[in-house]
């Protein structure tokens, strides 16, 4: 067995691909033995068991850490007095070595350490923070995969079914907020079953933006969202975490003095920068989206099929350094705000950050559903008479330097030789207003569901999973070692140098420790794990089938059987990819299910507005297939009952869905307000886990009163009275009633 490490503090002794001078290599080679030794000496004077070795690359220190079983015993009877002092749900005061008869899960001791190791002074920790002044040679502090339990893990996710993985075991090696999002994954996946039938039996056999399809899809929504938000309540109750926000500890960088105004104020001085990120994403999603579905269509020059690339390359090129310009603006603005806990900091990121994300994955489908749907025969007019308006005044520009195109140069036709060209014929834009509207895509709306929900998705899991692979096996090449798989195994030639703190006998006991290291230098080689990006990839596609499957009511097929995959996915790269994530105490999923219930209110309106625009009159319905053809039939043919003529009649169609919108906004209000009762009924009043909660609370209250030497409530107190000083004492001895009833019942 390799020795039990519970974290690695990965110090960088030596700054990465740094060219210095020889004093400043001296002064940081002195200031790298003084910040090295004060963390050793600080880690050992705490208790804990702390050794150094040689990391993958040089002046990378590894410094392994383990914890005695005294000092975590003293850290759980810590812990248990915190929770007990701030109301969470512990039944009983613990003793130090209670945990010797219930041993702590893997997830929970590393919780612990970790936490002691990197928290403040202020909570009793050892402060050795990565980033911080006095801790800047630091990089981080992790923890090890168990690779026994992984492989495990991974061949149960193979193997079995998704409900067959035991959440608990998650929980017990990875901590309360990894254990939470598969669980919430989970509960998803399996909600999403219902919305997959109902859309395959109206693919099939309904009518295309069906009310009655869009009004049990967001009754769907609003179940779910509620159904979750009281499971979160159970399961903090079940796993002992409610309100854990109060035992969180502090940030390193929080100022404990600063006024709440000047952080509310803080937060509001965001906005503005949020609104300029927005706007100029907008304007380029537009600007790409008039390009692609107008002006590229309307071009006939010379190498038009490559033209079409256009508006992809400009969106690889502009969006994601857009996003992620504002990823870091967003950050620093995140640390200004001075949060105090890290839940909270992390709220406010998601938030900023999810944002603009939903911002680029919706825009799109909502400019073409309704912009380039109702009124894409004006756009395209417009469009053509403006690149007409630019064709002649470039003409202009070109005869006034008596620049003339002789007849080999016409790109157009209408050019003869010996004549002077026109507009019309140096023009490479289409010039038929006929030609133009018959190049307007009906089925544009459906096309772009299959590519966000089918193919974005099946990109995603390969950038996840396959892309990792790739980036590692490269760099392994570029540094001489060879290809390397997960568990650091060389496949090709490796040239291997012994470090001089390593065993090099050929005993059994010094192998292993040469494998264990090599363990551990290629985990530390891997990125942090960051569960943002797992929560934001499913709110998104949430997104997808709350806000636009009415358009396409296959998307939540797509979604179960894309999440079918991504559980599976996320465990492998959780396992395989990332480091080990650290264990985090948590009773929420945090900003996201606030994401949700705007998410769901947003489908409110998206969905009527949908159906009032697309919906085919009723003579029209039975005339409709079942087939995606028949399904996607024009929507043009459908908009002719709303079609525009002029603008009062725009306007008309506009204000009509803005009120249809408005009534679907209240009528969300009054569906959530039902729901949420209904399910709180059903669900949690009388629920074990309710009354455990109010058990746990009543047993803390009694104990405190018990402590005092007060009776609680329903206690029977037998006090003594005799000998007790009354100089009514005799008029407390003589009852007369007994007496009285007597003679009633002889004169009877």
């Amino acid at each position: 067995m390799p020795p039990y490490v519970d974290v690695v503090i990965v110090f960088r002794a030596i700054q990465k691909g740094a060219s210095f001078s020889k004093d400043r290599v001296r002064q940081n080679a002195v200031k790298a033995e003084k910040q090295y030794s004060k963390l050793i000496d600080t880690l050992t004077r705490a208790g804990l068991k702390a050794v150094g070795r040689r990391g993958e690359s040089q002046g990378q220190l590894l410094v392994m850490v383990t914890c005695p079983q005294n000092v975590l015993a003293n850290l759980i009877h810590c812990e248990r007095n915190s929770d007990f002092l701030y109301g969470l749900p512990m039944s009983k005061m613990p003793s130090t070595n209670e945990f010797e008869s219930a041993p702590l899960s893997p997830a929970h001791r590393i919780r612990l350490v970790h936490g002691f190791i990197s928290s403040t002074p202020e909570d009793g920790g050892l402060g050795i923070i990565p980033g911080r002044k006095e801790w800047d040679l630091v990089e981080s502090v992790m923890v090890l995969h168990d690779h026994d339990f992984n492989d495990h893990w991974i061949r149960l996710w193979t193997r079995h079914r998704i409900a067959s993985v035991e959440l608990e075991k998650i929980r017990d090696q990875f901590g309360d907020s990894v254990a939470l999002y598969f669980f919430f994954l989970t509960a998803y996946t399996q909600a999403l079953i219902f919305p997959a039938a109902l859309g395959t039996i109206f693919y099939l056999y309904g009518k295309p933006y069906s009310a009655l399809y869009s009004t049990l899809l967001l009754l769907w929504s609003i179940t779910f969202v509620e159904w979750w938000r009281l499971q979160e309540r159970i399961l903090s109750v079940r796993w002992c975490t409610r309100g854990s926000w109060r035992v969180e500890k502090r940030r390193a960088d929080h100022l404990p003095s600063f006024p709440w105004w000047k952080q509310e104020t803080r937060m509001m001085a965001g906005i503005p920068v949020l609104l300029l990120f927005a706007t100029i994403l907008a304007v380029i999603l537009t600007g790409i989206f008039v390009l692609e579905a107008f002006v590229t269509q309307l071009y006939n020059g010379p190498g038009h099929r490559y033209v079409a690339f256009t508006p992809t390359i400009l969106f690889s090129l502009l969006v994601p350094r857009l996003l992620a310009m504002y990823q870091k603006h967003a950050t620093g603005f995140t640390n200004w705000e001075n949060h105090e806990h890290q839940s909270s900091h992390s709220s406010s990121l998601s938030l900023k950050v999810f944002t603009l994300s939903a911002m680029n994955a919706y825009l799109g489908l909502a400019l073409s559903a309704f912009v380039y749907v109702p009124f894409g025969e004006n756009v395209m007019h417009f469009v053509q008479s403006y690149l007409f308006t630019g064709g002649h005044r470039a003409l202009a520009v070109l005869e006034k330097f008596n620049v003339h195109f002789n007849a080999t140069s016409h790109l157009g036709a209408g050019g003869g030789a010996g004549k002077k060209p026109s507009a019309a014929g140096l023009s490479l834009w289409e010039s038929d207003r006929g030609n133009a509207r018959n190049k307007l895509n009906s089925s544009r709306l459906q096309e772009q569901m299959f590519a966000f929900t089918v193919t974005n998705q099946v990109v995603d899991t390969f950038m996840e999973i396959g892309l990792p692979y790739i980036l590692r096996a490269v760099e392994s090449f570029r540094n001489g070692k060879g290809f390397r798989n997960s568990n650091g195994k060389g496949h090709g030639k490796k040239k291997r140098v012994a470090f001089d703190d390593e065993p090099v006998g050929h005993d059994a006991h010094g192998r292993e420790e040469r494998e264990f290291l090599e363990r551990v230098r290629s985990e530390v080689a891997l990125p942090e794990y960051d569960v943002f990006t797992d929560y934001s990839e499913m709110v998104t596609q949430f997104g997808y089938v709350a806000l636009w499957s009415t358009i396409w009511p296959l998307a939540p097929v797509m979604a179960l059987l894309n999440n079918y995959i991504e559980a599976r996915s996320d465990a492998f790269k959780i396992a395989v990819h990332t480091r080990r994530p650290t264990p985090v105490r948590t009773d929420t999923i945090g900003p996201w299910l606030e994401s949700l219930s705007f998410l769901t209110w947003l489908s409110a309106l998206t969905n009527s507005a949908l159906v009032y625009l697309f919906r085919p009159p009723d003579q029209q319905q039975h005339e409709q297939g079942t087939m995606m053809n028949a399904n996607v039939t024009d929507e043009s043919q459908h908009l002719k009952h709303h079609r525009p003529n002029g603008l009062a009649a725009t306007r008309e169609l506009l204000m009509s869905a803005l009120l249809i919108a408005l009534l679907a906004s209240h009528g969300y209000l009054v569906m959530r307000a039902a729901v949420r009762h209904l399910l709180n009924r059903a669900i949690w009043t009388g629920s074990k886990e309710m009354k455990e909660a109010e058990r746990v609370e009543r047993e803390m209250k009694e104990k405190y009163l018990s402590s005092l030497g007060q009776y609680a409530p329903g206690e029977n107190a037998m006090l003594d009275m005799t000998g007790e000083g009354d100089e009514w004492a005799n008029f407390w001895t003589i009852d007369e009633g007994m007496d009285d009833i007597g003679k009633m019942l002889k004169d009877a």
